[in-house]
């Protein structure tokens, strides 16, 4: 579903390299987590795929369902079926959450010629999945993400993922500074929209979320690129014996 082909990525004034040449391919209806030491290159690899401005692809390319998405804007992205949850959710103030949500909804649904979700249909289904995730409704009439705290932001970009359902999940650190009852959640939720016809790409430095949502293959990322792959029994080894062998091998 999701093909990363020989990629290499700049960033910066001085074009530095960041990622050297990975590859990486996740299959439809499968959960892959992505693990490495702070600098190897994970939130460059999901700000990439999700098209985000500053990172130039020199080399390589990044297909979905066996299109190239390369030159396509994050918009753009985003109508194919691709979703980034971010690492750092902004707040947009002014904007009511509800608003935003749909809104981005229905401009999904026009880019790809379908109908856009009704006032009733939206509020119902935003209260069924704010359930999920443990948000109240007094959250969901707020400003977007202002006044939340770092948990009740995560728990909005799970709100938002529950919503699109996209084809294929990129979640960048989702579990950075969450606490048992909220690691919880985000596995209850990528459960439950686990699918034949949907993938996942978990970018973590930890393996404790990956108690929650069982990975089907596990990669380490080092020196911008993929040095090793297993499967769920690889998180374990990491957090045992930590990313040393693998910096070094990079």
């Amino acid at each position: 579903m999701l093909k990363i082909d020989d990629l290499h990525v700049a960033v910066g004034e001085n074009g530095d390299a960041i990622l050297k040449g990975l590859s990486l391919e996740v299959p439809a209806g499968e959960v892959h987590a992505i693990m490495g030491p702070n600098g190897s290159g994970k939130s460059t690899l999901s700000y990439t795929v999700a098209g985000r401005e500053g990172y130039d692809v020199t080399a390589g390319d990044v297909l979905l369902k066996g299109e190239s998405i390369i030159d396509l804007d994050p918009d753009e992205r985003a109508a194919k079926g691709l979703f980034l949850s971010f690492q750092h959710p902004m707040e947009i103030p002014g904007v009511q959450t509800m608003n935003f949500i749909r809104t981005a909804m229905n401009a999904r649904a026009r880019a790809r010629g379908e109908d856009e979700i009704s006032a009733a249909d939206f509020l119902r289904s935003v209260r069924e999945k704010a359930k999920l995730v443990g948000l109240d409704d007094t959250k969901l009439k707020r400003p977007f993400n202002v006044g939340f705290s770092g948990g009740e932001k995560k728990r909005m970009e799970m709100l938002q993922m529950a919503m699109f359902e996209p084809e294929f999940a990129i979640m960048d650190e989702t579990d950075s500074g969450l606490d048992i009852d909220a690691l919880k959640m985000v596995g209850d939720v990528v459960n439950a929209l686990r699918a034949p016809s949907r993938g996942f790409l978990v970018i973590t430095h930890y393996q404790r979320l990956l108690e929650y949502i069982k990975p089907d293959a596990v990669h380490v990322l080092a020196g911008g690129r993929i040095v090793k792959s297993g499967g769920a029994e690889l998180a374990r080894e990491l957090e045992q014996s930590g990313y040393e062998q693998f910096v070094e091998a990079a």
